[in-house]
């Protein structure tokens, strides 16, 4: 698949898998919100789905290991037409500033639910340093 194609597939997907590990290398793995700017995936946690906490499984995994994976798919009875991307990369975690900003008046705009609950948690931004990529 051509890096074009890669990235107009991740940045339009409505929904990613991203997969972190923790400190004793277990693997987690959530969907997501996500959108993609430049070389960077962002991703946002939220409070409009239930959750016990603001202070999830996947923040603590990247505070302990940063490198994780953000995966876009598509299924379909007609397997001609099935693809996925695959992102890799190390997560920094914003809390605060300008970047942060940027990144969720970018998943305001791609998620309409977002405009009427600007996420108030932590945003998780990936930076890729490889793409993958079937078929």
């Amino acid at each position: 698949m051509d890096p074009a194609t890669m990235r107009e597939r991740l940045a339009f997907a409505p929904v990613a898998r991203l997969a972190t590990v923790g400190r004793v290398a277990t693997p987690h793995l959530v969907p997501c919100c996500h959108v993609l700017i430049g070389d960077v995936v962002y991703t946002a946690v939220d409070d409009v789905k239930p959750k016990a906490s603001l202070a999830l499984r996947r923040l603590e995994n990247l505070r302990a290991e940063p490198r994780a994976a953000l995966l876009v798919d598509h299924y379909d009875d007609d397997w001609s037409t099935l693809w996925w991307v695959r992102v890799d990369g190390s997560a920094r975690l914003l809390d605060g500033g300008e970047e942060r900003e940027h990144s969720l008046d970018a998943l305001v705009e791609k998620y309409p639910q977002y405009a009427r609950a600007r996420p108030p948690g932590t945003v998780i931004a990936l930076d890729i340093t490889r793409w993958t990529a079937w078929p």
